[in-house]
């Protein structure tokens, strides 16, 4: 892609050039760049490495399950969804009968969504661990089989070694 051209993505930085010869001699290749700490720019919206989900109050949204550290998740996001469900036949009868009045409905719905989009990534870090646990366990367990699997194929060439060996001291005798 040209550097002069518009386009709504930048050319990729200069040194994935440093890494051209990484095939031939993959220790001719530089160190990458460390990794970027605290904000930086990104297609001129500033973000943070900070892995910190910020509240709903701090992003200037009203929170509608109750505050607290242990939150019943199942039981809040089932009482949400019934919730917009509501809403939004709500929002048909308005659309319906008085349509000049349907940005109230809209607005309510839009901070139902709000607050589940929260509460799940809320649960983002157990999702996170579970699919960790889950993946680990199947390592065991694909390790297991091929231990087992080693074990099976070596007692099977010992004995063909043993039938192997009485063959050849029948032969012999």
């Amino acid at each position: 892609m040209a550097t002069g051209t518009s386009s709504a993505y930048p050319p990729p930085p200069p040194y994935y050039r440093l890494y051209k010869d990484y095939l031939e001699d993959p220790e001719s290749a530089p160190e990458p760049p460390p990794p970027v700490q605290g904000t930086y720019p990104l297609f001129g919206a500033t973000y943070t490495t900070d892995v910190v989900l910020p509240s709903l109050e701090d992003q200037g949204v009203r929170q509608l399950y109750p505050k607290g550290p242990t939150i019943d998740f199942k039981r809040e996001l089932t009482s949400l969804n019934r919730e917009l469900q509501l809403h939004i036949l709500e929002l048909a009868d308005v659309l319906v009968e008085r349509p000049s009045q349907y940005a109230r409905r809209v607005e309510d719905i839009s901070l139902i969504f709000k607050n589940l989009h929260h509460l799940l990534n809320s649960l983002r870090p157990h999702q996170a661990r579970a699919t960790l646990i889950h993946i680990l366990e199947r390592q065991i367990q694909q390790r297991k089989q091929a231990i087992e699997d080693i074990k099976r194929r070596r007692e099977e060439a010992q004995r063909l070694l043993k039938e192997s060996l009485q063959n050849l001291d029948g032969h012999l005798a």
